[in-house]
């Protein structure tokens, strides 16, 4: 079997990801390549799809979120994801235990809402949000009035881990800022949930955009289990690697793209937790063991930065009044070389989100 290095998976994961060179592609099409992009941060997938294609508009985002093409939705592992139409109804259903895992399905959401019948409560929250969409302190407020005497915020959370609800605009529209309100995606999108999802399909999009990968890595990605028995049944379809450091079972779709392992990588930004890192349950091809606990420190995974194709540090961007700064917080010192690189992008990151302006500053604080 043939082995794979970790700079092997690194070229293969960046050509995936599109992070070898931006390309011209259609952002319903990116995104639906990607199998959805993280979206708990609005600017998030903005960000990405900057970093991925060429000429990227934002406004072709927010139209697409208008038109209903995309959503923004919990999807995998529980987390709010941009997904297109199609992916939602399909992925959204796949993810349900996993909204089951979390806090409506633990003991003190169970005692927190004794003696309201599971049936009744999913109808009326249903009814509510799909008569017009809510903040969780109305749908709180709300459901009080049916089922007084419950906490009205425990309520509201059952109803998020419940149902499937998409967050409406103009939450998550380019340059626009409001609450999260939400409705339940069979309303919002005219047709219902996929009732029979298939598995198969989604570990097929995901090592579109990921592998080669393992079945921990495909689980880690999802947030689901058990899909080993996926793989397996698959296993005709495929190709498969070793890992030349821990000797994992790597699988892969026959025709993706595989660089060589020298292909030059260029420096790039990428968004709050993007997943061409949050994608593997082993994430030493984009980031080592130490960076990866250092990343994780700062609030999650916060705005990373590539250099070479792996991350190197945390970055922000300040559009303040004394003009935009983009500050690089790197795990170690950068080199000149390294330095200029980061400062072209910066330019080009400030621009996009305000065109028209030249000056601007980037700072590099010293590594701790």
């Amino acid at each position: 079997m043939e082995k794979l290095s970790a700079r092997a998976l690194n070229r293969a994961l960046l050509a995936r990801q599109m992070l070898l060179a931006r390309e011209r592609r259609g952002v319903l099409e990116t995104v639906e390549f990607l199998a959805g992009m993280q979206s708990q941060i609005p600017v998030a997938p903005y960000v990405g799809l900057w970093s991925r294609l060429l000429g990227f508009d934002p406004e072709e985002l927010s139209r697409l979120m208008r038109d209903r093409e995309v959503v923004r939705i919990s999807a995998m592992r529980g987390t709010i994801h941009l997904l297109s139409a199609a992916d939602a109804l399909s992925f959204r259903p796949l993810c349900q235990p996993i909204n089951d895992r979390g806090p409506y399905g633990k003991n003190v959401y169970r005692r927190a809402l004794a003696g309201i019948d599971p049936g009744d409560f999913a109808a009326s929250a249903r009814a509510l949000l799909e008569r017009e969409p809510m903040t969780n302190a109305r749908l709180g407020a709300a459901l009080l009035e049916r089922y007084p005497g419950y906490d009205p915020s425990t309520l509201a959370w059952a109803v998020r881990d419940g149902l499937a609800l998409v967050q409406v605009p103009p939450r998550g529209l380019w340059g626009r800022s409001s609450q999260t309100t939400s409705t339940t995606v069979e309303h919002w999108l005219g047709r219902p949930v996929d009732p029979k999802p298939s598995p198969d399909a989604m570990v097929l999009r995901y090592l579109g955009a990921f592998g080669p990968a393992s079945v921990c890595d495909a689980q880690a990605w999802s947030g689901l289990t058990r899909l080993a028995e996926v793989f397996e049944r698959l296993r005709p379809q495929f190709r498969t690697f070793a890992d030349a450091v821990t000797g994992r079972e790597l699988f892969d779709l026959p025709d993706a793209p595989r660089p060589h392992e020298d292909t030059p990588a260029p420096m790039r930004f990428l968004p709050d937790y993007d997943n061409a890192v949050l994608g593997y349950e082993d994430r030493s091809r984009i980031i080592t063991p130490e960076d990866q606990a250092a990343l994780g420190r700062r609030n999650g995974y916060p705005a990373a930065f590539l250099m070479d194709g792996v991350v190197r540090g945390a970055w922000s961007l300040k559009l303040g009044k004394a003009g935009p700064t983009v500050v690089v917080s790197a795990f170690a010192e950068l080199s000149d070389a390294e330095q200029e690189q980061v400062n072209d992008e910066a330019g080009k990151l400030v621009r996009f989100h305000a065109p028209g302006v030249e000056e601007y500053t980037v700072g590099f604080p010293r590594p701790q």
